[in-house]
């Protein structure tokens, strides 16, 4: 009989807590607190930008992008870690570096959809002046 075969039990004087055993990270270990925290900060997260949205403290569009864009980063990351449960030590890292592949991959796609638009715009349509403005021009 091994050391892991012995069940101790998870309430009791003297005994220590079963969540603290990590042997192998089989799975994912998840917690009512572990929840409660990434319920929280989720809660923290949605909350700050809608101040700042609502509230019109960022006056820049750039900055107000990039703020933005900073807290739902920061939103994802909290999903990933406290609801998915992703981290480096379960499945010996693999979730992970798939996570990161994914990541990267559609970041690519999404980065290489912007700039082909940007550019058609710029380069591919050709420059035909507006109805209103030939309207005008050919009243007598």
């Amino acid at each position: 009989m091994s050391a892991h075969d012995v069940h101790v039990p998870a309430h009791g004087a003297g005994h220590h807590d079963h969540h603290d055993d990590h042997h192998g990270d089989v799975g994912p270990h998840s917690s009512l607190r572990e929840y409660v925290i990434g319920f929280i900060l989720s809660v923290v997260l949605t909350a700050i930008p809608f101040w700042l949205v609502m509230s019109h403290t960022i006056a820049d569009r750039t900055v107000g992008v990039l703020v933005l864009g900073g807290f739902a980063v920061v939103q994802i990351l909290v999903h990933m870690v406290y609801f998915l449960h992703m981290n480096g030590k379960v499945e010996g890292g693999w979730t992970l570096l798939s996570t990161i592949f994914t990541i990267v991959f559609v970041a690519i796609g999404i980065a290489g959809t912007l700039w082909v638009m940007f550019h058609m715009n710029t380069n591919m349509m050709p420059q035909h002046p507006h109805p209103a403005a030939q309207e005008a021009g050919h009243e007598h």
